[in-house]
């Protein structure tokens, strides 16, 4: 059988293996930080009315500057951010491979503080930008001094941080993203995907007279969106304009809008169910350390803890009892989404019966 290693592809992507999180169909589904909880009935019946009235259209392309959708967006974001300061594109991954596309390209580079989100380098090698991952302090910690010293040794086109990081849910302060911006004459774009989930404040009221940095975020987490693939930024307007030259024509479709749009007229409802995944979140750092576990502090829907002897074990243990949680490759770790109150439940009890 020919694999692509045979076919005449680029050699940076040789020896390279795609994303991809184990999709198997067991009754707790934990391992890739959706949101379990589901959209609520009345915010689907709005959703599926705004669907009907975009479908009868379909036969035109799309508002290629998502007019409607940029202005939900600013609403929602809020601290006076305008609809021009908002981009969006088909999930936070096409958002960062515009941004790369435009702000990257070969012989640039890209530093980001390892662990953290796996598509960054596999982004980065598919526009020619060299990614440079450099380990984090201890307890996956990011001091501003620590950060500074690597941006001065590495001299970055961009540098990405992501807060709350995935997969270890340690947070950022604004003050080492300040810091950053400070010492880095390049992009930084600060990755926000679970920032509904975080008590501190965003990075977005640090965009003023900031105008190479870059906020991005996703409606899969909070909105349980993660299969309409909705992700956004808030920048400069200067962004926004810079990712026009990049983009591809209509790339969002006239029902990717239509369902967020929709979905931003209750985002109150939406966000009333972080409450209910943190209490869970926060539940299961509370069993995991009685069970003789590491939690680390997580600010994210998610949790990465430590004392597993042997992961592949408890990783099969569990999937054995219908219960599918994430090795993300950190040595003696694993990664659980924090799920609805029965799909915790369901997950403490199989891993104190593995524990015995």
């Amino acid at each position: 059988m020919t694999e692509f290693t045979d076919l005449p592809i680029r050699d940076d992507l040789k020896g390279l293996h795609p994303y991809g999180a184990p999709q198997i169909d067991v009754p707790v589904q934990l391992n890739v930080n959706e949101n379990t909880f589901g959209i609520p009935e009345p915010v689907l019946d709005d959703i599926a009315a705004e669907l009907g009235r975009a479908i009868r259209g379909a036969n035109r392309y799309p508002d290629r500057e998502f007019t409607a959708l940029r202005d939900g967006l600013a609403a929602y974001v809020g601290h006076g951010v305008a609809p021009e300061q908002i981009w969006a594109a088909n999930g936070s991954n096409e958002i960062f491979q515009q941004l790369l596309q435009a702000f990257g390209g070969i012989g640039r580079t890209m530093l980001g503080f390892r662990p953290t989100y796996s598509m960054y380098p596999l982004l980065s090698a598919g526009v020619g930008v060299r990614w440079i991952g450099v380990d984090r302090q201890e307890d996956w910690e990011v001091s501003a001094d620590y950060a500074i010293a690597a941006v001065e040794r590495e001299h970055p086109d961009i540098v990405v941080l992501c807060t709350p990081n995935n997969p270890t849910g340690t947070p950022l302060g604004l003050d080492v993203i300040e810091a950053i911006y400070d010492a880095h004459p390049g992009m930084l774009i600060v990755d926000e995907a679970y920032v509904e989930f975080q008590d501190a404040p965003s990075a977005v009221t640090l965009l003023p007279g900031r105008e190479r940095l870059v906020v991005s975020r996703t409606m899969s987490k909070a909105f349980a969106f993660a299969g309409v693939r909705l992700g956004y930024l808030v920048a400069d307007p200067a962004v926004a304009d810079a990712l026009r030259l990049v983009r591809l024509p209509y790339h969002l479709s006239v029902l990717t809008q239509a369902a967020a749009v929709a979905a931003l007229r209750h985002s109150g409802e939406m966000l009333a169910q972080v409450d209910a995944i943190k209490r869970q979140r926060d539940r299961m750092i509370r069993e995991l350390t009685v069970l003789g576990y590491r939690p680390y502090p997580t600010a994210s829907n998610f949790v990465l803890f430590g004392g597993v002897a042997d992961p592949q074990r408890i990783f099969q243990g569990l999937l054995d009892a219908g219960v599918i949680i994430r090795d993300v490759g950190i040595p003696n770790t694993l990664r659980v989404t924090a799920g609805t109150e029965e799909e915790t439940t369901a997950f403490l009890e199989a891993l104190a019966r593995l524990a015995d």
